[in-house]
C-alpha cells in the first residue's frame, strides 16, 4: 500500500518563483528561485535590503507584473495564478487576496472620496448598491479606528493623515473579506507611535478574521512584533527562513546576522558607531554563478581556498537545520552560538515583542 500523504494545508505556497525584467541593458534578474508558505491565521515576515526582490514578489503574489517574465508556482488555497487571465485574477484581487501598499497617499485616487474608493471594491465584487456598499466603507472605516467614519468617508485623501491613509487603505482592502493580505512596508512613513498603532491594527483583524499575511519589510523590530515566520532575501534569492524566535535568537547565515549585528545596542557607548555591512548589494542586472552575499560575507572571506572557491562558483541550495524548521542557503558549516540580541544579553522573545 503506497505512502499516504496529507493535502497541503497552506493558504499561499509560492515554490521556485522566478521574476525577470526585459530591458535595454539586458535582462534583470528581480527574483531567482524564492519558495516559501503562508498559513491561515499566521504572518510570514519577508526581509532584507532595498533590491532584494521583496516588492517585486509581492507583486508578483499579486498578479501585477505587466512587462515581466513571472515563472514558478504560486497557488492560493490549492488554485494555480500563474497562467491566469487578466480578468480571473481580477475575481480574485481584492476578493480572495488584498494588498496594502507602501504610499496611501500615492495609492489612493484624489479625485474621489474615500468612501467612495471602498465602496467601489464592494460594488464590483458582490454587485451591491450605492447604499448598501457606502455603509460598507462606513462601516469599515469604523473598525479599523478612523473617529466618525460617516463624516471621514466623504472626506478625501489628502485631508487625512499618514496614519489615517493606511488606515483607510487598510479598510479598503479588507472590505471584501479577503483571506491573504499582502502588506507591503505599510509603516515606513509614521511615526513610530502611529506605526505600532497599525501593527497592532493588523494583528487584531488577523486574528479576528483568520487573515494570513504576507509582511513586507526591512525593519526587524516590525519583524520581531507581528511574524511568526521570516524569510530572509538577499539579491533576488531566499537566504535563510525560520521561526521569529529561532532566527532572533540564533541566525545561521551570516547575511542574517549581519542585519542583526547592525541593529544599535542598548549597551553601546553614546558615539558608538553603527555597525554596517561592507559592501553593496548585488546588481540584479549582473547576476552571479555563486552565492550572492559571497564578495560581502566575513565567513567566506576567512574560509579556505576550496571553501572560498565553492562559495563564488556555486549557488548554494537551501538546506535544513538540525531541529528542523528552518532552511539556510549556505555551503559553510552553520554556526553554533547564539546571537547576544541588540541589548547585548539574551533576546527578547519575539512573543514578548508583540
Amino acid at each position: 500500500m503506497p505512502p499516504t500523504t496529507e493535502p497541503d494545508q497552506s493558504l499561499l505556497r509560492v515554490h521556485d518563483l522566478r521574476v525577470a525584467f526585459d530591458t535595454p541593458a539586458g535582462t534583470v534578474q528581480a527574483v531567482d528561485g524564492v519558495s516559501f508558505t503562508v498559513e491561515a491565521g499566521r504572518t510570514l515576515g519577508l526581509v532584507g535590503e532595498s533590491g532584494s526582490g521583496k516588492s517585486v514578489t509581492s507583486l508578483a503574489v499579486m498578479g501585477l507584473h505587466r512587462r515581466a517574465r513571472v515563472s514558478g508556482s504560486i497557488t492560493l488555497a490549492g488554485q494555480e495564478l500563474l497562467g491566469l487571465t487578466d480578468r480571473r485574477f481580477g475575481r480574485l484581487r481584492g476578493r480572495r487576496m488584498a494588498m496594502v501598499f507602501q504610499d496611501p497617499l500615492s495609492a489612493l485616487h484624489p479625485a474621489y472620496t474615500v468612501g467612495e474608493q471602498i465602496a467601489e471594491a464592494h460594488r464590483h465584487h458582490f454587485g451591491s448598491g450605492r447604499r448598501v456598499a457606502r455603509r460598507r466603507a462606513v462601516e469599515m472605516l469604523g473598525e479599523v479606528g478612523i473617529p466618525e467614519p460617516g463624516r471621514r468617508a466623504g472626506e478625501y485623501a489628502h485631508q487625512f493623515s499618514g496614519g489615517m491613509r493606511q488606515r483607510a487603505m487598510i479598510a479598503m482592502a479588507l472590505s471584501c473579506e479577503p483571506e491573504l493580505l499582502v502588506a507591503d512596508e505599510p509603516t515606513t512613513a509614521l511615526d513610530v507611535t502611529v506605526q505600532a498603532q497599525i501593527l497592532e491594527l493588523i494583528a487584531r483583524l488577523q486574528q479576528d478574521r483568520g487573515l494570513g499575511v504576507l509582511m513586507i519589510t526591512h525593519d526587524l523590530g516590525v519583524v520581531a512584533r507581528v511574524a511568526h515566520e521570516v524569510l530572509v532575501m538577499y539579491g533576488g534569492r531566499g537566504a535563510e527562513q525560520a521561526p521569529v524566535d529561532e532566527l532572533f535568537h540564533s541566525p545561521a547565515h551570516p547575511y542574517t546576522r549581519g542585519l542583526l549585528d547592525s541593529l544599535p545596542r542598548l549597551d553601546d557607548p553614546d558615539d558608538a558607531p553603527l555597525r554596517a555591512i561592507p559592501g553593496s548589494p548585488p546588481s540584479p542586472a549582473e547576476p552571479r554563478a555563486g552565492c550572492p552575499f559571497e564578495p560581502r560575507c566575513p565567513r567566506a572571506a576567512a574560509a579556505t581556498v576550496p571553501e572560498r572557491a565553492r562559495c563564488a562558483g556555486e549557488s548554494p541550495r537551501p538546506r535544513g537545520v538540525p531541529g528542523g524548521g528552518r532552511l539556510v542557503a549556505c555551503h559553510l558549516p552553520l554556526p553554533a552560538a547564539p546571537h547576544p540580541g541588540p541589548s547585548g544579553g539574551a533576546p527578547v522573545p519575539a512573543e514578548e515583542a508583540r
